[in-house]
């Protein structure tokens, strides 16, 4: 039945505002703490930047952003992340369309053409999210972030959210649907500069060290929130 209610634009765009309405109203009702303590402080001199997270953690990223600063997501061009997109630009994000997959898929999927825009927003001073991981590879970085980082001269900040009262989807990756009335913390690495000139060797260590910053960052989030990290040190926020 979702196959034919998703091919309706009205059903999605109905789904997409329900979803902003329901996150804003997790958000305004969460106890919220923020590491480092001056975060935006930290932020304000370093922007435009390059937000990152893990798919399933993305949900209430869009309330990081302050009034002042402009801000691109990038979302794939599927019916269902047609969704998340309504729901992002209801909350104040635009959208940029397209997937952040590797090889023959970065093409197909759109990867091209997103790159370049997101490439295009940075140069104007506008900050822009992804995901680090690809479809459908949980919690290991790719190297998209690493390489937008690389050809925008802009710094990736890493970042966890994490929530005490949430339920994980049975998805491939295990997306928080977090829930109202509850903790939430927000912790932010400390940021991945890639250079210019950076070859295949260099990417590759840059691409390990947001591997590890977006790891240690959501086992801190997790612990804020009274939630301990599972075995192995992986968490899901």
């Amino acid at each position: 039945m979702w196959r034919k209610l998703r091919s309706s634009q009205a059903v999605r765009t109905v789904l997409g505002r329900g979803m902003a309405s329901y996150l804003r109203f997790v958000w305004r009702t969460q106890d919220v703490v923020m590491e480092p303590f001056d975060l935006y402080a930290r932020a304000d001199v370093q922007v435009p930047m390059i937000l990152t997270f893990w798919h399933g953690q993305h949900f209430l990223t869009p309330f990081l952003i302050k009034p002042h600063h402009k801000a691109r997501v990038m979302i794939s061009r599927s019916a269902d992340a047609d969704v998340n997109a309504i729901a992002a630009e209801a909350l104040g994000i635009g959208a940029v369309r397209g997937s952040g997959a590797q090889g023959r898929d970065f093409r197909t999927k759109g990867g091209l053409n997103a790159t370049v825009e997101m490439l295009r927003h940075l140069s104007e001073g506008t900050n822009v999210a992804m995901t680090a991981d690809v479809p459908k590879i949980s919690r290991i970085a790719g190297l998209g972030v690493v390489t937008l980082a690389k050809h925008s001269g802009r710094p990736i900040y890493p970042v966890a959210i994490a929530t005490s009262n949430r339920i994980l989807a049975r998805s491939w990756d295990r997306a928080a649907i977090h829930l109202p009335f509850g903790r939430a913390a927000v912790v932010a690495g400390d940021g991945v500069r890639v250079p210019f000139d950076a070859g295949t060797d260099e990417l590759e260590t840059h691409r390990r060290e947001v591997q590890r910053q977006l790891e240690a960052a959501t086992a801190r989030a997790e612990e804020l929130v009274g939630r301990p990290a599972a075995p192995g040190g992986h968490t899901h926020g």
